[in-house]
Order: C-alpha cells, then sequence, then structure tokens
C-alpha cells in the first residue's frame, strides 16, 4: 500500500495558515519599500543632486523609479503567473526586491541607487500575484472582507516597521558614533545598514514561502481531495469514477439542459481566455478608481516625510501674514521622530484594518461603503497643511489626527477596491492577468505621483505655500470622488456571459 498524498485544505474553511504564511511573505516587502520614505530627502541632499529647494522632487523621482519599472512589468507578470503559477513568480519578485536593498545599500552615488530601484521594480510583480492568490485561496462570499483586509493589514504592519528600520538605523555613524565609528563600513556607505536589515528580512520571507506556501493557480492544483487517511493499493482504479446516483454526469431535469445556457457545458480554457474581455467597461471603471486612488495615496506618503522634516516658521509670523494662502516651510521635525511618527501611523492603520474594517464592510455592504470613503477622500488632504498653525504643545496630537483622518479612509478603501475588481473579473482564467493590469495601471500612479508632488511643494515653497501640493492631492481625490460613482456592483458572477464578450 502507498500512502496518499495529504488533502488540500477544506474550501468550505477559512483558508487561516495559508493565508498566515501569504502574509509573512508579503510583510517584508512593505518593509523594505517603506524604509527609504524617512531618508531619501536627506539622501539627495547627500549625494549633492541639484539645489536643495529641488529635493523634494529628485527624492520623488528615486522613489517613483521603483513603481514605473513595476508599471512596466506588472501585466507580463500577472500573465506569467497564468501560466507556471503564482508560486515561482511571488518568489522571483522576493529574490529581486532583496537585490534592490543591498544594491542601494552600497551605492556611492544617485545613479547607482536609481539603478538599483529600477531593478527592483522590473523583478517585481507581487502586487497581482499576492491580490490573485487570495482570490484564489477565498472561495466563500462572506470570508471576502476579513481575507481582503489581510494584505491591507500586513502592509500597516510593514509601513510601522519599515519607516522605524529607516529612521532608526539610517546613518548610523552620526546616530551611533560609539558603536560604528570613524572609517567603518557604515560611515562610507551611510545608508547600507537599513537596507542589509531588509535583505535579511526578505531572505527569511523567501525561505518560508518556498517551504510552506501552496500553489494556488487552480490548473495546477489536484484532481480530487481525499482525507488523509486514504491508501492506494492493487485494486484502487486509476481513473476516478462517478457516482451516478449522488454525482450524475448530466442532470436531465435542468431547464438549461441541452441548451447553451447549460452551465455543465465549459468551452477549452484556450477558448475561454481568447474570448474573455480584460478591458470591459465593468473591469476598466475599477481600475481608473483604483488608479485614482493610488495616485493620491502615494502623494500623502511622498510628502508626509519632506513636510514634517522642513524648516518652520514661528506661529507667530504666520498669524501676522494677511494672505490666506501663506505657508511656508514645514513642522521642522528630526529624521528620527518622523520615522516614529509613520510607525505610528501604521499602528493607527492597524487598529483601521483589524477591528473597524471588517464589521463596517459587512454591516454597510462594500459597494455603498466604497462610495463613502472616496467621497470623503479629499478631506484628508484639506486639514494637512493647517498643521503649521498648531501650537507646539499640540502639535503631535494634531499630527496624529490628521493621520487617523487619512488611515480611516484609505485603509478601508483599497481591500474593497481589490474585492470589486475580483467580482469585476469575468474568468478565473485571467485573474491573473486582470490583477497584472490593476498593478501595472497602480505602479503607473505611484511612479507619477512622488514627483509631480514633489515638484509642486518645491514650487509652493518657492511662493511661501507649501499647502499647494496638498491641495493638489486633494482635487486629484476630488475627481476619483466623482468617479466612483461609475464604479457598478452586480450580484456575483451571474452576468460572466455578458461580460465575456462586452465590447
Amino acid at each position: 500500500m502507498t500512502l496518499k498524498t495529504p488533502s488540500r485544505r477544506d474550501p468550505e474553511k477559512f483558508p487561516a495558515f495559508q493565508l498566515f504564511i501569504l502574509a509573512i511573505v508579503r510583510l517584508a516587502e512593505p518593509i523594505a519599500l517603506t524604509s527609504i520614505f524617512p531618508y531619501a530627502w536627506a539622501l539627495i541632499k547627500r549625494y549633492q543632486i541639484g539645489n536643495e529647494e529641488d529635493a523634494s522632487f529628485y527624492a520623488g523621482l528615486l522613489i517613483s523609479s521603483f513603481a514605473l519599472a513595476e508599471a512596466l512589468m506588472g501585466m507580463y507578470w500577472g500573465g506569467l503567473s497564468d501560466r507556471i503559477g503564482r508560486k515561482p513568480v511571488l518568489l522571483l519578485g522576493c529574490v529581486g526586491t532583496m537585490f534592490s536593498m543591498i544594491m542601494v545599500g552600497f551605492a556611492y552615488n544617485i545613479w547607482i541607487a536609481l539603478a538599483g530601484r529600477v531593478i527592483g521594480g522590473l523583478l517585481n510583480g507581487n502586487i497581482a500575484v499576492i491580490q490573485t492568490m487570495v482570490g484564489e485561496l477565498v472561495t466563500k462570499p462572506e470570508h471576502e472582507p476579513k481575507a481582503y483586509s489581510i494584505m491591507p493589514f500586513v502592509w500597516s504592519v510593514g509601513t510601522i516597521i519599515g519607516p522605524m528600520i529607516g529612521g532608526l538605523f539610517a546613518d548610523p555613524h552620526e546616530s551611533y558614533p560609539h558603536l560604528f565609528p570613524t572609517g567603518s563600513l557604515f560611515q562610507r556607505f551611510p545608508y547600507l545598514l537599513p537596507n542589509l536589515i531588509c535583505a535579511a528580512l526578505l531572505l527569511v520571507s523567501i525561505m518560508m514561502g518556498y517551504f510552506l506556501l501552496e500553489e494556488t493557480h487552480p490548473d495546477m492544483q489536484p484532481r480530487i481531495s481525499l482525507p488523509d487517511h486514504t491508501f492506494l493499493s492493487e485494486n484502487t482504479p486509476l481513473i476516478e469514477t462517478s457516482d451516478a446516483i449522488k454525482r450524475p454526469a448530466v442532470d436531465m431535469r435542468d431547464e438549461n439542459y441541452g441548451t447553451m445556457r447549460d452551465r455543465d457545458i465549459k468551452e477549452p480554457k484556450d477558448i475561454e481566455k481568447q474570448h474573455t474581455n480584460i478591458f470591459s467597461k465593468r473591469i476598466m471603471a475599477v481600475v481608473v478608481s483604483l488608479s485614482i486612488f493610488t495616485y493620491h495615496s502615494m502623494t500623502y506618503d511622498h510628502l508626509m516625510p519632506i513636510f514634517f522634516e522642513d524648516d518652520r516658521v514661528p506661529i507667530h509670523a504666520l498669524f501676522g501674514k494677511v494672505n490666506p494662502l501663506y505657508s511656508p516651510g514645514g513642522l521642522g521635525l528630526s529624521l528620527q521622530a518622523v520615522g516614529m511618527i509613520l510607525a505610528v501611523q501604521g499602528i493607527i492603520a492597524l487598529v483601521v484594518q483589524a477591528v473597524i474594517f471588517p464589521p463596517l464592510a459587512e454591516r454597510i455592504g462594500v459597494h455603498r461603503l466604497f462610495i463613502i470613503v472616496t467621497v470623503l477622500h479629499p478631506i484628508a488632504y484639506m486639514i494637512v497643511p493647517g498643521l503649521l498653525y498648531v501650537p507646539d504643545q499640540l502639535l503631535y496630537p494634531a499630527i496624529y489626527f490628521c493621520l487617523g483622518v487619512r488611515n480611516f479612509l484609505s485603509i478601508i478603501l483599497y481591500p474593497l477596491l481589490l474585492i470589486l475588481i475580483k467580482e469585476a473579473t469575468p474568468s478565473p482564467s485571467v485573474l491573473g492577468k486582470v490583477n497584472g493590469l490593476a498593478a501595472s495601471a497602480g505602479a503607473a500612479c505611484r511612479m507619477i505621483a512622488p514627483p509631480v508632488a514633489g515638484y509642486l511643494y518645491a514650487m509652493g515653497k518657492r511662493v511661501d505655500c507649501t499647502a499647494l501640493a496638498w491641495w493638489g492631492s486633494a482635487l486629484v481625490a476630488v475627481f476619483g470622488a466623482v468617479q466612483c460613482f461609475s464604479v457598478k456592483r452586480y450580484p456575483a458572477r451571474n452576468t460572466e456571459e455578458e461580460e465575456r464578450f462586452e465590447p
């Protein structure tokens, strides 16, 4: 007798273990990508690229270079995962990100750092692949809000740890001279230490993913699921038989039997993929909404550390001006303080993701909640410039209030968009490609957002109106509030045939 291969997970149950492993693999990536945020501006000034006033623009180019490369390759990696499986593409993306971190750490000029970011983006298609894997792991609609909140939850954890690593360990010779003395490797490469820490975390996630993560591609699953105690013997048939009573091959009582609407008659997968239109109006409406959200959300992440670290003008000088648009400089906080604030922001995001989002989505509904938070999003940007007028003793509570408003809206919106993308996909066979399309569009917006926001901030700084950059982001969020009404929600997949051939 031969022991049967262990059975697969029960599709009726919530896939907690596999989502946990996927979350561990996912966790290292936001840590790696956000660790550069606290010191990107300082890195640009250290390399003396352009005028110091333009440092925010060049920092935006450095951050967005990863997203540019990711946008160019997003659909390719999504399509490749449809052919060879999700797991190898996911692990390759982690390896590419790890190599990128090491390259940025050893960079001695801006061009090597830029090349490292680009290479990391070219090899990374993990956003699309992870979204696809979550969609394939979760088969019951009632599990979707909980499952789709896990990856943004993990991203929030990463945004706690990443900026903390970047803020605490960047330029360690200056921060901890007794541990990293003059002439050490970390004096020569001041941003090596945070990148090495992130690369080590990525290596751990790669090992765990390789040994513990299952392949989720539907065409690469075992044909049947048997319990663990099932044995094979010489009497076991080689081909699965059908029970004519319990599971008949056809049901002639079905009113659709013998018609073109018979759901049991399936097209070959290659023909189905040819006829499936991933550029339907329903899909594109959600992708456009995701792109708009990604753009203004990325501008917030880019502007926040720059605004916090920029020199502060005394409050009495602000109130002495008649011009209501007068908003010079930033808040004058240190690099370490900004790193801790970003970490607290991640904690706020965790609370929203774990405690607030699931019951709110269940009570209000996915589509209705999506409309509400999208319409309210411009508020998150309009209130930030008001921090310039807050007294020092109230500054930190005011900062956390702004971060609370922003995270409540953005952390709720992102998983809602993921659910809507899955529901809009006409066939599971193209889920990877649809998520690749969404990831490429999002990456393109993440590429554009930092340099545009940085340019607006630099231009506003010249005319003592740094609020200009925040108002620009609010304007984009207003466009999103209008566009969100074009996103329609349909009951389940009963319009699959119409979606498949929609022009």
